[in-house]
């Protein structure tokens, strides 16, 4: 029986406390070892589930933990390139939150990091372990509904706390870092392929982050247009429109059974309508149990660098399409 990949956390953030933390514990093969936190009564929560939880005072001193194989990293935007390039020079393996970096020419640096260590390095991207998501790009590229024509997704909720790290320009807060992930990386996984040109961004700020951001773009075989927002009520859908039907992903796709349930429909001539439904999946467990069969295995991972940095790549054109005006 092969051992469990021991993880240690940096940083005792909400998200990890309420999601990541707890997949980790739950992951087959996986062992929640360690956290770095110097509040001792923020590890409280922590150790309610996992009461035998090492707890650290810095990052540095976990990462110097021999006992340590792999780090999550859930800290603000800004720093998720400088601690992920620390934690691969400490010898650990790095599942690091979205966005990894805040432009796409920085992915280089992670990536000769990784290929020089040969440990493995990725963006916390866990809609991609989803089967809902899985199916949708089978469906789509076994001509379920015909030749593809165009997508739309729309990603929104309403945050108005400006203490809230993603209304601060300082630690790289915004709709598009935040969300923008989801609905333009989605996009690029069912379907294979890439923007060819963001045409219009209409980008409304406050406090100097996007609190919204619309677009249109090009592919190479069909148009898109989306959304984001920080200022409006909770939405989340992707609909993908072909010749012969449509395929959207409802629901909450991107927060699959938080708020509603994983489900995907297609619709197609004579008004037929197929539903599919994930009521008990959970995809940031999916998402460990992958990282850790790769490191154990050497199964091929279903979210490389490379295409964390496509999805950057798409976000740096709607912000160059903003300055064009």
């Amino acid at each position: 029986m092969k051992e469990p990949v021991r993880w240690g956390v940096l940083g005792a953030a909400n998200f990890a406390r309420e999601h990541m933390a707890p997949a980790i514990h739950m992951a087959r093969g996986a062992e929640l070892h360690a956290l770095a936190t110097s509040d001792p009564a923020k590890a409280e929560a922590f150790q309610e589930f996992a009461p035998r939880l090492k707890v650290h005072a810095s990052y540095e001193d976990l990462l110097a933990d021999p006992e340590i194989e792999a780090v999550y990293i859930p800290l603000p935007n800004h720093l998720h390139l400088e601690w992920s390039l620390k934690a691969i020079a400490a010898g650990k393996h790095v599942l690091c939150e979205k966005p990894m970096t805040m432009q796409a020419a920085e992915f280089d640096q992670l990536i000769e990091a990784r290929d020089r260590s040969g440990l493995l390095v990725a963006e916390a991207y866990m809609i991609v372990h989803h089967p809902q998501w899985i199916r949708a790009r089978e469906l789509l590229q076994n001509g379920a509904i015909g030749r593809l024509v165009h997508v739309d997704a729309a990603f929104s909720y309403d945050l108005r706390d400006m203490t809230n790290i993603r209304n601060r320009p300082e630690v790289g807060g915004g709709s598009l870092p935040d969300i923008g992930v989801y609905t333009l990386g989605s996009t690029r996984f069912v379907t294979g392929e890439e923007p060819v040109a963001v045409e219009h961004a209409h980008v409304r700020r406050e406090n100097d982050v996007d609190v919204f951001a619309g677009l249109w773009a090009r592919f190479p075989s069909f148009t898109y247009s989306g959304f984001t927002s920080m200022r409006m009520f909770p939405r989340q859908e992707v609909t993908f429109h072909g010749e012969e039907g449509l395929l959207r992903v409802a629901g909450a796709p991107f927060n699959a059974n938080l708020h509603d349930l994983a489900q995907l429909s297609i619709e197609t001539t004579g008004n037929t309508r197929t539903f599919e439904r994930w009521p008990a999946v959970n995809h940031y467990v999916l998402q460990v149990e992958n990282f850790v069969r790769t490191i154990r295995d050497g199964t091929a991972y279903p979210c490389p660098l490379e295409f964390s940095q496509g999805t950057q790549r798409f976000i740096d054109l709607v912000l160059e399409a903003e300055t064009r005006g």
